[in-house]
């Protein structure tokens, strides 16, 4: 055997043997479901009042809004509403492996250092098809990702939303 095939072989073995060593007492980790969970504090919130409803994420009773979601009775359109830096012009949603990106109007909000953004949808788009099946969102600002995923109290408001809205 040549000193190149010695030294291979002998690296492969070092390898396999720190891989198949554990500490004592070192936690072992299970897998994961790779589904979000939802974050004390904050949850999707149903308001429905006569022809008009809303869907909101964030803190209940409070100014602190992550994304909302508004509709007409049966119309079949989204009005969505979020925070972002300034300068932002469109709301970037996920859902489920779904990802799309809608153009939106913007003005200084009053409440964060950034702008409120507005912008239009239809119910039927895929991210929000696909929210309805997977029962979580996620909004991305940049390289950065927030989930908005529902406590189960509330998981139900969902599709009781998306059905009002047609």
């Amino acid at each position: 055997m040549t000193p190149a095939r010695l030294l291979i072989i002998a690296g492969l073995g070092a390898l396999a043997t720190a891989c198949s060593t554990t500490r004592e007492g070192a936690p072992v980790s299970g897998a994961s479901s790779g589904s979000p969970q939802p974050v004390a504090g904050l949850d999707w919130f149903y308001h429905p009042d006569a022809g008009e409803a809303k869907l909101l994420y964030g803190v209940e009773t409070s100014d602190d809004l992550r994304l909302g979601l508004a509709c007409q009775k049966g119309a079949g359109r989204l009005e969505i509403t979020a925070n972002a830096p300034h300068g932002t012009r469109e709301i970037h949603l996920e859902s489920g492996g779904e990802t799309e990106r809608f153009r939106a109007e913007g003005e200084a909000s009053e409440l964060t250092d950034g702008d409120f953004l507005t912008a239009e949808a239809a119910t039927s788009a895929p991210v929000f098809q696909r929210f309805r099946r997977v029962g979580w969102l996620a909004q991305w600002q940049g390289s950065r990702r927030e989930t908005y995923v529902p406590h189960p109290s509330s998981a139900p408001d969902i599709e009781r939303f998306f059905a009002f809205c047609g």
